[in-house]
């Protein structure tokens, strides 16, 4: 097949503006009008294999979302639930971090329209809804303490059983085992600071023994006279996540060594 044929139908499917620009032996480079959210254009080759044609993106795509996005969660709760969707979707697979998808029966505009598609929704996870990033932020906290702290040193969702027997005043995960334990609290959102310095407020009253820790999902969001007052209550905050995973662990760790 001739690469004028192929251009020619890409044009054809995708649009005029396509074209295609030779990187070797039956490889080559796809120009096409779409881009990412921050302006770089998806990264797409097509190239022959083992007698057959596919588009691929080499890993770029993947590569660019972790611009913003720890590569572990690609890979679990949301995240991963509508990368795999989108690619089900338009027939692209994942070989390894590599996106492609092959050419049937020389249709190959057709395939690149579904593998454009298929990039432009999967970078779609950088833009998940307020709502649906809290909840991943919250899978991605469980995550984290899951591989951190040992199972029978953690309780997630705890609440004293003495003074509260209504789990009026949660914590989000409690570290035992200390002669204090360790009462992390993740925070999404401004409500969820409040919540969290009401049941410091409240541990604080009934004179249990604790140290707090709070995880936020970026601290600079949060209301500064909330912040404010939380911090008042809490010994030890990390701004985020995503930036601070090796330091939450080597504090929890050091702390679980006492």
């Amino acid at each position: 097949m001739r690469v004028e044929t192929i251009q020619a139908d890409f044009r054809r499917k995708v649009g005029e503006t396509v074209r295609l620009e030779e990187e070797g032996i039956d490889r080559y480079r796809v120009f096409t009008p779409f881009l990412f959210e921050d302006g770089d254009h998806l990264a797409i080759v097509v190239k022959r294999e083992r007698n057959r044609w596919i588009v691929a993106d080499e890993g770029h795509t993947y590569m660019h979302l972790t611009y913003d996005l720890d590569e572990k969660d690609l890979q679990r709760g949301n995240r991963a639930k509508l990368i795999a969707n989108a690619l089900s979707a338009f027939g692209v697979e994942d070989q390894e971090g590599e996106l492609r998808i092959e050419i049937p029966e020389e249709r190959y505009g057709d395939a690149l329209f579904s593998f454009v598609q298929a990039l432009l929704k999967v970078s779609d996870v950088t833009f998940l809804s307020r709502e649906r990033v809290r909840s991943t932020f919250m899978e991605d906290f469980r995550s984290f303490v899951e591989a951190t702290v040992p199972a029978d040193r953690r309780v997630f969702d705890w609440s004293d059983p003495d003074h509260d027997p209504e789990s009026k005043y949660t914590v989000d995960c409690r570290i035992n085992g200390l002669p204090k334990p360790i009462m992390v609290y993740a925070l999404p959102s401004d409500d969820r600071v409040r919540d969290a310095t009401i049941s410091l407020l409240q541990l604080e009253r009934w004179n249990v023994p604790h140290r707090s820790v709070a995880i936020f999902e970026d601290q600079e969001e949060v209301n500064r006279k909330v912040l404010a007052r939380f911090s008042d209550m809490c010994e030890k905050q990390f701004s985020s996540l995503g930036a601070n995973r090796d330091r939450i662990a080597l504090y929890v760790q050091e702390a679980l060594r006492l």
